[in-house]
């Protein structure tokens, strides 16, 4: 039995420092995209950015393609952000709502290989899917960026109306029940389907330090659904049945995405970050690698470090997530 359940060690990919000549912070967008060699993509969940804040918008695409124009060497960035739309669960921080949102960057050279169009779905106002679509000759590819509801007993009021429909534990398990049929969906229509981003769930007692959370029992009933719904499920389920891509690779291994910023580095932490990989793109090994940048400079302003994936398209070379 493995008694080691404190957080191990990372295995660190190998960061390329920021030249000295840029005028770029590493602590930027921007700096974050060159240390990391230029990623295909880069998703970003909780942006906390309303809908009508153009200001704010315009300012991230130019954080990301900050010195850019200088260089032309170095690649250029698009950034797509899904908002919420939702007056009453999601009124702004000033309100009694919260602010969601998220964005997905991408390289602009992924145009030049491939068909790329960005959208959402229709039954989420939270701002919580963006989904980019990739398509080269047979290969096509739904890369679904997500940031999901975290249960609360807290109210969540209908989205028309203002009248309460239960908790947002209710909702949690509502948005797993409709994202599952939504990768179906892309399944059945030929797609292959990769989910990256903040699950707001910790798989099993391996994803969380010191232990994993049990109380209140809603949490319990919510990790249930989750695997019901969006992983490998119980017999006789019906669920997207996807693939933990970085418990898959890396075994029983204990690595962690969330680092509460109240407590000391490590002594409260959680996997509630990861990509799930449909088992079309499984099956067809199109995920090469993944991992998680687990250290105190990674987390930055956040309480999150990132992750990567590595994955294979129809082109030889591989395109990092």
């Amino acid at each position: 039995m493995d008694r080691d359940i404190s957080p191990p060690p990372a295995k660190r990919r190998k960061v390329k420092p920021a030249t000295t000549q840029s005028a770029v912070p590493p602590a930027s967008l921007r700096g974050f995209l060159r240390r990391h060699h230029w990623p295909a993509m880069l998703l970003l969940q909780e942006v906390k950015i309303a809908t009508k804040d153009i200001k704010t918008q315009d300012a991230v695409r130019a954080a990301v393609n900050a010195s850019s124009s200088a260089n032309s060497k170095e690649p250029a960035y698009e950034a797509h952000f899904t908002l919420p739309n939702d007056a009453y669960n999601a009124k702004g921080l000033r309100g009694s709502g919260k602010v969601y949102g998220v964005c997905s960057i991408l390289r602009r050279d992924l145009r030049e290989k491939y068909s790329v169009n960005v959208h959402t779905v229709d039954w989420d106002n939270e701002g919580r899917i963006s989904i980019v679509k990739i398509a080269r000759d047979r290969q096509r590819l739904a890369v679904f960026n997500i940031y999901a509801v975290n249960g609360t007993d807290n109210p969540y009021r209908d989205s028309r109306t203002g009248a309460q429909r239960g908790t947002r534990h209710d909702h949690k398990l509502a948005f797993h029940k409709a994202l599952a049929e939504e990768c179906k969906r892309w399944e059945g229509n030929g797609w292959d389907v990769l989910l990256g981003g903040d699950m707001n769930v910790a798989p099993d007692a391996r994803d969380g330090f010191p232990k994993l959370r049990m109380f209140p029992m809603q949490h319990v009933l919510n990790r249930a659904d989750f695997h019901d719904k969006l992983l490998q499920g119980k017999e006789g389920k019906e669920g997207f049945g996807g693939v933990d891509v970085w418990r898959r690779i890396h075994g029983e291994k204990r690595r962690y995405t969330y680092y509460s910023r109240g407590r000391e580095w490590g002594t409260s932490c959680d996997r509630v970050d990861y990509f799930i990989a449909g088992r079309r793109a499984w099956d067809a090994k199109m995920i090469k690698d993944g991992g998680i940048l687990d250290s105190e400079a990674e987390r930055g302003s956040s309480d999150h470090v990132p992750i990567w994936v590595d994955i294979a398209l129809s082109t030889p070379e591989a395109d990092q997530y």
